[in-house]
C-alpha cells in the first residue's frame, strides 16, 4: 500500500483531524493528510519528535527494558496519538494522529493506527 493511501485510511476514523508519518531524526513530516489552517500538522509533527524522544529517554534512563508502543496526550477537546514504527532498515519514524474527542473513537483509532503501521512496513 501507498504511503498516501495508508494514510488517507487514517483520515476515515471517526474525528481525525490530521494524521501524519514523521521521521523522528529530523522532525520532518514524510507525509501527511488533514490538517487545517488552525491545525499546522508540519509544526505538530516537529514538536511532538520532542515528546516522543524524551519518553524513550526516560525509558532508558529508568532502565525499563521495554519499548513505546504509543503515546497518548488527551487534552480537552483532542487525543493526540504517537506510535513508533518498528523498523528494520534503522529508520526511526513514528505515525501522529490528532482526534476530535467528542466524534473519536480511541479504540478504534489506535486499531487503525496499528493496520498503518502494518501497510507501511510492507
Amino acid at each position: 500500500m501507498k504511503l498516501d493511501d495508508a494514510l488517507r485510511d487514517g483520515m476515515s476514523v471517526d474525528g481525525a483531524i490530521g494524521i501524519a508519518l514523521v521521521d523522528m531524526r529530523s522532525g520532518m513530516l514524510l507525509g501527511k493528510q488533514g490538517g487545517n489552517q488552525l491545525f499546522d500538522l508540519d509544526m505538530a509533527g516537529a514538536l511532538n519528535t520532542e515528546v516522543l524522544r524524551a519518553k524513550l529517554r526516560a525509558v532508558e534512563a529508568l532502565q525499563l527494558g521495554d519499548n513505546v508502543q504509543d503515546i497518548l496526550v488527551t487534552l480537552n477537546a483532542q487525543y493526540h496519538l504517537i506510535m513508533p514504527l518498528v523498523r528494520n532498515d534503522g529508520e526511526e519514524l513514528f505515525l501522529y494522529l490528532a482526534l476530535d474527542k467528542s466524534r473519536g473513537n480511541l479504540a478504534l483509532a489506535r486499531h487503525q493506527l496499528r493496520r498503518i503501521e502494518q501497510a507501511i512496513r510492507l
